[in-house]
């Protein structure tokens, strides 16, 4: 597919620190023109306007870093181009983590094998990392670099997130990557500074913590850093408020979440475990307005993006550019025939002793990188800056087990079908009050056996929508009562493009969009109820859930503002 529309932003989406008149609420209503008037005049009779817009997608330019389109009388379409659709991961341990085992080049062979352009390595934060590990896998990526030359290494590291769960941190590769890493985990990570208590204190750290690296940002000490929450419902300890804090703290690097978390082998038959390691119960750090079923899979993918109208709705609601993502989280491999070194002394020296052949492991719950978990990103080229900014941006949709091939989303304004033209993922259509706005959606279905031996099916596309409302004046709020499931289509064919279109009528109030699709093998009712989605995916059953007999895709959003 790889074609999209590449975007021009008015303002520098680093600094992201310009408003437009029409939001400025330090400007007058005399002093503004006609038309930032009117503007402002829906926006506020919508309840869009005031504390907090400045931070969302209804502005134009902002942190939200989504992409800008206009359309209509005077409206710019912008320059259209291509964008290569590169397949990543950014959540693989290595033998620098006290859990794992593989070598850096283990993992990037495996990765590229199966098919991946990017990755991240992320090993845990912890003590001996911060003294030893974040410098010793150093070497180890630069090497993997320079071996790989068609696959993007970055290094990072999973954030142990001050009162919350995990996350990935990352940077782009640079002179000071190490040392940007390095002080980073030493002041700001929660295992270090033993601050995994949910307090206020350990709260306003992690906040510290990802302002930190939007300084080291823009103080050109690196050129990118990265922030992505790791299975956030499986403890139930990431309250909404921590997410939208951390999101608002530096949106250019609080960017979005594992909407599906790794370990999808773990819910295999017979092996006693849940879909992604999600067996756990509250506990006195979790949330406790979270419901049970929050602390289980949904077709491998976490309650809050799986529920549709709940928390990762209720961000996109308040018009929060907030994205998902989907990988391997991998540590020890299923079915793979690798030990750790003998004598490998992990506290003395930050690291185990390469790997060797060993018994085949049926007990894991791993996936190599690519072999079930793709996080795909549209970039305007394939190189490090290119994969950071389509992150940033929201040019990303996942799947699993190779479900399709390729998809290409856009809101357009009706019967636009120009080659390149429309809004892609994680862009605001911007169209004059009443115009008539579809979405097209475009499918490569699955053509080859992925890493199961077989073909996959795409059975069902859904396309999701809901009002945006706003800012929300309660930051533990997690649903958003208008989204749901506003038509189904059927896949009729399983070979080849398959292509739908819907229409939303005219556009009278802002809105968004999301896409969804699955192999149609398992399903139930949304914890919402049948009106809101009638067949969403089913709960995770502990050790009977077999990854490969239920396959989903998500696609991030396309905000629809009407003015």
């Amino acid at each position: 597919m790889g074609h999209g529309h590449a975007h021009h932003h008015d303002h520098d989406p680093v600094a992201g620190t310009d408003v437009p008149p029409a939001l400025d609420l330090s400007i007058p209503d005399q002093e503004l023109p006609p038309a930032d008037v009117s503007r402002r005049g829906f926006l506020r009779s919508a309840g869009l306007l005031g504390a907090g817009a400045a931070t969302t997608v209804l502005a134009s330019g902002t942190p939200a870093l989504a992409a800008d389109h206009h359309h209509g009388p005077g409206g710019d379409h912008g320059r259209t181009g291509e964008f290569r659709w590169l397949a990543g991961d950014h959540h693989i341990h290595t033998q620098y983590s006290s859990d794992a085992m593989y070598r850096v080049i283990d993992q990037a062979r495996h990765a590229n094998a199966y098919g991946l352009d990017w990755m991240v390595v992320t090993d845990h934060g912890s003590a001996t990392h911060a003294k030893i590990g974040v410098e010793k896998v150093n070497p180890d990526i630069v090497a993997a670099r320079a071996q790989l030359k068609d696959l993007l290494i970055y290094q990072g590291l999973e954030w142990n997130i001050p009162a919350a769960e995990h996350a990935t941190v990352f940077v782009h590769p640079g002179r000071d990557e190490v040392a940007v890493l390095k002080e980073f985990e030493n002041a700001f990570d929660g295992s270090v500074k033993n601050a995994g208590d949910s307090t206020p204190a350990n709260e306003a750290l992690a906040i510290a913590g990802i302002k930190f690296l939007g300084e080291a940002v823009r103080q050109r000490r690196v050129e990118g850093a990265l922030f992505l929450a790791n299975h956030p419902a499986r403890r139930g300890i990431d309250s909404p408020h921590e997410i939208r804090g951390w999101r608002d703290a530096d949106p250019s690097v609080a960017i979005g979440m594992e909407g599906a978390p790794g370990h999808q082998a773990a819910g295999l038959p017979g092996g006693g475990r849940a879909r992604g390691y999600y067996d756990n119960n509250p506990s006195a750090n979790s949330f406790p307005g979270y419901p049970l079923e929050s602390y289980r899979t949904w077709g491998g993918f976490d309650w809050m993006t799986s529920t549709v109208g709940g928390l990762w709705d209720s961000l996109l609601a308040e018009g929060k550019a907030w994205w998902i993502s989907a990988n391997s989280d991998s540590h020890v491999n299923y079915l793979d025939t690798s030990q750790r070194g003998p004598g490998s002394d992990f506290a003395l020296n930050g690291r185990y002793n390469d790997p060797v052949y060993g018994p085949v492991i049926t007990n894991a719950g791993d996936y190599w990188p690519g072999q079930y978990s793709r996080t795909h990103v549209g970039a305007t080229s394939f190189g490090y800056r290119a994969v950071m900014d389509g992150l940033r941006a929201g040019r990303v949709w996942v799947d699993h087990g190779g479900l399709i091939k390729g998809l290409d989303v856009r809101a357009r304004v009706a019967g636009d079908r120009r080659r390149n033209s429309g809004t892609p993922l994680g862009g605001v259509l911007r169209v004059r009050r009443g115009t008539t706005v579809e979405v097209t959606i475009d499918i490569d279905l699955a053509d080859t056996p992925n890493w199961s031996q077989f073909v996959p099916v795409l059975a069902r596309v859904d396309v999701i929508a809901g009002r945006v409302t706003g800012p929300v004046a309660d930051k533990d709020a997690f649903t958003a009562p208008t989204t749901r499931v506003v038509k189904s289509f059927e896949v009729a064919k399983g070979t080849g493009r398959v292509s739908f279109t819907h229409s939303f009528g005219g556009a009278d109030e802002p809105f968004y969009l999301r896409i969804r699709g699955t192999d149609g093998k398992r399903s139930q009712t949304g914890l919402m109820g049948a009106a809101v989605d009638p067949f969403g995916p089913a709960l995770d059953v502990v050790g009977a859930a077999d990854p490969w007999e239920d396959l989903w895709l998500y696609a991030n959003p396309i905000w629809v503002l009407p003015l």
